[in-house]
Parts: structure tokens; C-alpha cells; sequence
């Protein structure tokens, strides 16, 4: 069975693709966002998936890929078009290869236009399509800037995209609506640019008379993207250091019962329960300071602001919310013990209080 999550960047309306094979745990990423990469690589993990590869559909100018931090983290391999002028690939794609995953493939096509190193990604039983920036959902990329030439992305559209499958389902790189998919039906009828009786001539007129801004990002992203999203100083994305945390799909630090215990000295455990829960069977951490979550907000003044909290509850829920209020106020480090009082106590961690 394929796995498939569409995800999103609010920031640059970026569209990211996780397409997995279920049976054996291979993946591969279209188009990963840079600031996205915790998020990404806890959904993988989560998904109990192994990251083959990270392919891009095109150099982009809104936004710095995060396939060289994904690399660094998971192990996953950088592709992108030969003809994109970028470094730092391990595999350069041309039209007609091919990407493997697990018993699933992707189909290379070359649609440039957008850019002369554009490409379209069709999964094997040509079900969907990845479409980057060629063909949007009602609309196209932009051609005035990075070797844009409308000509060629017409004949893009019309030879490598309009000649799947009707019922192709077809997955842009973004969209500025809220819009998530088409096929190439609708678009081979709807499309105001592409669509209908429109020539070449038509669409070439028409993106010629845009009068588009200059994308904010691209004196930054496209010189970044050109090294595959490494940054001039090498490092890990900004991952807290005080603990050996994880990141849940949630947006949730979580630290695990064995090493808050290692760490217990180091930082401010802080229970969220009701006074009865912790004075009841459960007991309480050592140290921990009660405060309830439905007062938290109001008393955050009780809390060092220079020293990690470590939210703690029953089963994990009420403190991860208590995480979120923390960094609202502004509290950097602050982290969710996994599975709360009931996994501390069930793989024996001390307790005070609490019944045998």
C-alpha cells in the first residue's frame, strides 16, 4: 500500500510530498522546506519509515530546500534535474529515470518553462503526478525570471502533463487559495492559461502581461538552493542540547522517562495536574512544582526562565499542551516527558507518594 501525506508551508505556500512503500518501509520526499525539516523528519520517524531519497522539482526561489539538513539527519540522499545547475546532489535526473521505493517507482519528465531545470514526478501506475511549478491547480508558474520561457512550458503542460491519464491526480508545488489537488481532466478544461482552445500564442501573451513582484526570498533562496540547502555554517538546525529530546509530527519536544531521570538536576519539572492527582496513587517526581494547567498561564512567573522545564502530567496530554502555553510566554526550553506518570511509574522511576 502507498503512504502518502501532503504537507504545507505557510510561510512560502510550498507543498512537501512523503510518498512510502508500506511493506517496506522506503520513502522519498518531493521538495522538502528548510524550516520544515523537524516536522518532516518526525513524521518519517513516526511513520516508521526509512528516507531514501529528498528530490526537488526545481531550484526554487521562495524558499531554501531542506534536503541537505534531511540528509544530515536521516541519512536520505539529495536528487534534483541535471539541468539545474545546482551542487551537491547525489544523483543528477534526466528525463525517463526512474526513482525507486521499496516496490514503488516515479517517473522522471523534464517540463521546463518555469525553469530550464524543471521536472514532473508520475508515480508508476500513473495515478499522480507531481507537478512543481509547471502546472499549478487554475493556474502556471511564473517565466520572467531564472531562464523563464513560456513557449517551453506550454509544450510542457501539453506533452508530459496533459498526456497522462484523466483521472491523474495532479500535485502542485504550491498554491495561494488553500487548494490541494486537481487532475489533469479539470485542468486540460479549466485551466484559464493551459486549458481549452488556449494556443500558444494565447498563453505566451498572457504570461508576458503578469506584472508579477520579485519573489522576497529568491536573492537568498536561489544561491542556497544551488548547494542544496547547505548553509554557509554546518549545523543541526538549532536542536535543544540540554536533553536528548525528540520531535513529535505534533510540534511537541518530548524527553523520555530515562533521561529526565539522568537530567533531573538540570532542569524544572513541573506537574500540571490537580492537587489530588498528584498526592493521589500515581504520586509525584521528586522536585516536581505543581501547577495546574488551567492556571499555568497566570503563574509562569513562578518559573526560572533560565533553566529548562520538563511538563509532566497523567499520560502525556494536559503537559504537551502545557509545553505550547510555555513557548507562548516566551520560555525557550521546555520539553513533554513521553506517556507522563503512568510510563515513569511503569518502568520504575522514583516516585514520592503514590500507593505500592
Amino acid at each position: 500500500m502507498l503512504v502518502f501525506r501532503q504537507l504545507f508551508d505557510a510561510q512560502s505556500s510550498t507543498y512537501t510530498y512523503l510518498l512510502g512503500d508500506s511493506a517496506t518501509g522506503q520513502a522519498v520526499m518531493i521538495d522538502p522546506v528548510f524550516e520544515q525539516v523537524r516536522r518532516d523528519a518526525a513524521l518519517v520517524a513516526e511513520l516508521g519509515l526509512k528516507l531514501l531519497w529528498t528530490l526537488e522539482t526545481h531550484v526554487h526561489a521562495d524558499h531554501v530546500t531542506g534536503a541537505w539538513l534531511l540528509k544530515r539527519k536521516l541519512g536520505s540522499r539529495i536528487a534534483l534535474a541535471r539541468e539545474s545547475g545546482a551542487e551537491g546532489a547525489d544523483r543528477y535526473l534526466v528525463a525517463d529515470d526512474t526513482i525507486a521505493f521499496g516496490d514503488r517507482r516515479l517517473q522522471v519528465r523534464a517540463t521546463p518553462g518555469h525553469t530550464n531545470g524543471c521536472l514532473t514526478y508520475v508515480l508508476d501506475d500513473r495515478s499522480m503526478a507531481f507537478t512543481g511549478d509547471c502546472l499549478l491547480i487554475r493556474g502556471s508558474g511564473r517565466v520572467d525570471f531564472q531562464e523563464g520561457d513560456p513557449k517551453a512550458m506550454y509544450r510542457s503542460v501539453h506533452d508530459q502533463i496533459f498526456n497522462l491519464p484523466d483521472s491523474c491526480l495532479l500535485y502542485p508545488a504550491h498554491d495561494y487559495r488553500g487548494l490541494t489537488v486537481t487532475s489533469v481532466a479539470e485542468e486540460r478544461r479549466f485551466n484559464p492559461r493551459l486549458g481549452g482552445e488556449i494556443a500558444v500564442g494565447d498563453f505566451t501573451g498572457y504570461m508576458s502581461n503578469l506584472r508579477l513582484a520579485h519573489p522576497k526570498k529568491m536573492d537568498v533562496a536561489v544561491p542556497a538552493n544551488l548547494k542544496c540547502g547547505r548553509p554557509e555554517r554546518e549545523q543541526e538546525g538549532g536542536d535543544p542540547l540540554w536533553a536528548p529530546l525528540t520531535y513529535t509530527f505534533a510540534g511537541i519536544w518530548e524527553i523520555q522517562p530515562h533521561a529526565l531521570e539522568e537530567h533531573a538536576a538540570e532542569v524544572q519539572i513541573l506537574d500540571v495536574r490537580e492537587p489530588d492527582e498528584f498526592n493521589g496513587p500515581l504520586g509525584h517526581i521528586r522536585g516536581a512544582t505543581l501547577i495546574p494547567l488551567g492556571g499555568l498561564a497566570k503563574r509562569v512567573a513562578e518559573l526560572a526562565r533560565d533553566k529548562p522545564i520538563v511538563a509532566v502530567c497523567r499520560a502525556g496530554g494536559r503537559s504537551a499542551q502545557a509545553t505550547v502555553i510555555l513557548q507562548q510566554e516566551g520560555f525557550a526550553n521546555v520539553a513533554n516527558l513521553t506517556g507522563g506518570m503512568l510510563r515513569w511509574r511503569a518502568e520504575g522511576h522514583p516516585v514520592e507518594g503514590g500507593s505500592a
